[in-house]
């Protein structure tokens, strides 16, 4: 068996997890001072994501540790090269926590109104800055023989790569809309329909752009699937579908079509990336790849081994989660400050 392939495999599987489960929860965030009306309806929006956000980044950790012990070059390029955008997305990521779990401990409107900006940035900038760092990564960045980034801050920062950041939150904007039409009643359940409706031409627009210029901008169109072209036209049906969908009142199935296309947009990416992990833009030969990245194969077996335990039991909680968690949350069940 290559290890390598399992564990780049493996590793693509929890980030996209990561971006299809915590993107609905950066999206309500990011909705909330949108499409709320008063207080009580931002603590509907908060309890329709409370029981799953902190789950849904134990995705992210698990990636970044799979990351770490599988393909080490990999981590250290990463983390090194995007030092400071990954320390301000930390930083949004506890704020945010601190704005969930303890906006209701204090009665006082100042620290409520502090808690919800503290979540609204917080979804908002690490969405914004996943989204410029992967579509660095696509692009290439300018790594040496010694597979130490010798690029800078504004050469990560560029309009290309924001505008990557642009298309993720816009995304996740609409994909936290349809969860909330989902988990909610009455008036903020038809907002969140409408501005969902609203969302879907601009994104659509200003995302066939962005795959576009891709076409000259990234490695993404060398490797679209076994057959060429087929994961980025799944994708783009499956987004159609969910505008569909939407104007038949069928949210659910909206909501899955959006998913879904997280899911395969991700692929998208990962399966141009393969086998690097991170393309060079001064000399191919400089790419990190799955082999000149990774730990030794002795490393790889052991953590397949316990990957094959405990990933099953993480994904049966967090399947239970859901069902537990199911049932639409409406105003009557927040009591009054």
């Amino acid at each position: 068996m290559d290890f390598q392939i399992l564990w780049f495999v493996l590793i693509s599987v929890l980030f996209i997890g990561y971006f299809v489960l915590e993107g609905f929860d950066f999206g309500v965030g990011i909705l909330m001072p949108f499409i709320s009306k008063d207080d009580t309806d931002r603590r509907v929006m908060i309890n329709t994501i409370g029981p799953f956000w902190d789950a849904n980044e134990v995705w992210l950790i698990t990636a970044g540790g799979a990351m770490f012990a599988a393909f080490p070059h990999w981590y250290a390029t990463l983390f090194s090269g995007f030092y400071i955008p990954l320390f301000l997305m930390l930083l949004a990521l506890i704020f945010r926590a601190i704005g969930i779990e303890f906006r209701s401990k204090m009665p006082q409107k100042w620290w409520r109104k502090t808690a919800d900006q503290f979540i609204f940035w917080g979804s908002l900038l690490p969405a914004l800055l996943w989204g410029v760092a992967f579509t660095n990564i696509v692009q290439g960045l300018p790594i040496g023989q010694d597979m130490n980034f010798t690029g800078n801050l504004l050469a990560i920062l560029n309009p290309y790569a924001l505008l990557g950041g642009l298309v993720v939150v816009l995304i996740f904007l609409l994909h936290g809309a349809l969860f909330i039409s989902l988990r909610t009643t009455d008036g903020l359940k038809e907002r969140a329909e409408n501005i969902a409706k609203t969302l879907w031409w601009p994104i659509g627009i200003i995302t066939l752009v962005f795959a576009v210029l891709g076409y000259w901008n990234t490695v993404l169109f060398e490797g679209l699937g076994l057959v060429p072209g087929t994961l980025p036209a799944l994708t783009l049906l499956s987004f159609i579908a969910s505008f569909v969908f939407m104007r038949i009142k069928l949210q659910k199935y909206a909501f899955g079509a959006i998913a879904l296309t997280i899911v395969l947009g991700a692929s998208v990416v990962f399966n141009g990336l393969f086998p690097n992990v991170m393309p060079s833009s001064l000399d191919e030969a400089y790419n990190l790849t799955i082999y000149n990245a990774s730990s030794s194969e002795l490393t790889l077996k052991i953590m397949s081994v316990v990957a094959l335990f405990f990933v099953p039991i993480v994904l049966a909680y967090q399947g239970w989660s859901y069902y537990v968690f199911a049932r639409r949350i409406n105003r009557d069940a927040i009591p009054r400050a």
